[in-house]
């Protein structure tokens, strides 16, 4: 927070001029905004005095009855044995209200100056001390905090140690028949264990045994194996030779085929010749009346001549066939001396 303090004229100043009940003064407002204001419209703070423009500057104590009123007559109220002064016409008791009377007014210059206002330079390292103090007061409580936790933990485990020691002492007095047990228990686990061993070498001999058998079965496998890739070897080279000579012979075949074809064609050629021949030549038979006509001979006579025409037709077509097949086969007889 930033002070201010007001310094105000002295009370003999103020008494030795009369001014005006709404005179206008400097008052500060939080915020250090300066504003006018009515002294008449303020309560009464103490160290002030109210100026009155009445003649009779005596003290009224507010217990008599008076007919005029104090400057505090609109904010503060009347209070007990407070003497302010007024201004107005007293009350004269039996006599009656004496005539007002009407006063010069001065006014004082020393009043219509400013105030001297000026902030507090202690203020600032006053806020920044209280910010320090507060700061180290929430370091001490956060280190108090942490001490009452890091104490609770410490009387947890405390705690859990004397329980651990109260248990161990309870325990002690059955710990041979606890390690009987225990013994106990091992030997039964080593007698399951020794079982166990057991009826695992007899599944492991058995398993030696199957394997042994498995073993000489894949050693025939492979024997049986070997065997078939051989004769596999050797039927690939019977099927190979098959091959060869079933494809020689599909070459005879069709050597033969050709063959038989065109001695059927010359067969055929050779008879529609002979026909014509026969067709065109004409018997001249010298008919005699003799009535030993020998029919086989003629006969004879005629298969000779035909014979010996198909033979040669035969001689022919026989050599032209040994021409047209030495050709393709000279190819053949190469192809099979590679192979």
């Amino acid at each position: 927070m930033v002070g201010f303090w007001v310094q105000l004229p002295s009370p003999t100043a103020a008494r030795r001029h009369s001014t005006m009940s709404c005179l206008p003064s400097p008052v500060c407002i939080p915020g250090g905004v300066r504003a006018f204001s009515c002294v008449s419209a303020c309560g009464p703070r103490p160290g002030r005095c109210c100026i009155t423009a009445a003649p009779y500057r005596g003290i009224s104590c507010y217990r008599g009855l008076t007919g005029g009123f104090g400057s505090r007559s609109i904010c503060g109220g009347f209070r007990a044995g407070s003497c302010d002064r007024s201004f107005g016409y007293r009350s004269g008791g039996v006599s009656g209200p004496s005539p007002p009377c009407i006063t010069t007014v001065s006014v004082n210059e020393s009043l219509l100056t400013p105030l001297n206002l000026e902030i507090d330079p202690n203020a600032q390292c006053v806020k920044q001390e209280e910010k320090e103090q507060i700061k180290c007061l929430n370091n001490r409580f956060a280190a108090f905090i942490d001490k009452v936790r890091f104490l609770e933990q410490q009387n947890k485990l405390l705690e859990t140690k004397l329980q651990f020691h109260q248990d161990r002492e309870c325990c002690e007095s059955n710990l041979e028949a606890l390690y009987e047990g225990y013994i106990q228990t091992l030997k039964r686990e080593a007698e399951h264990v020794e079982a166990d061993g057991r009826r695992l070498a007899s599944q492991s001999n058995h398993i030696q045994e199957a394997l042994e058998g498995y073993k000489k079965k894949y050693e025939e496998e492979v024997a049986l194996r070997a065997t078939a890739e051989n004769e596999f070897v050797a039927l690939k080279k019977d099927v190979d030779g098959a091959y060869l000579h079933k494809s020689e012979l599909e070459a005879n075949v069709e050597a033969l085929t050709q063959e038989t074809d065109f001695l059927r064609q010359m067969y055929e050629e050779e008879l529609q010749v002979l026909h014509t021949h026969i067709s065109e030549t004409s018997v001249i038979v010298k008919m005699d009346n003799s009535r030993d006509l020998n029919m086989d001979s003629i006969v004879a006579e005629i298969q000779a001549q035909y014979d010996d025409t198909a033979g040669r037709s035969r001689a022919e077509a026989e050599s032209w066939y040994r021409s047209k097949v030495s050709g393709p086969a000279l190819p053949s007889q190469n192809r099979d001396a590679k192979i």
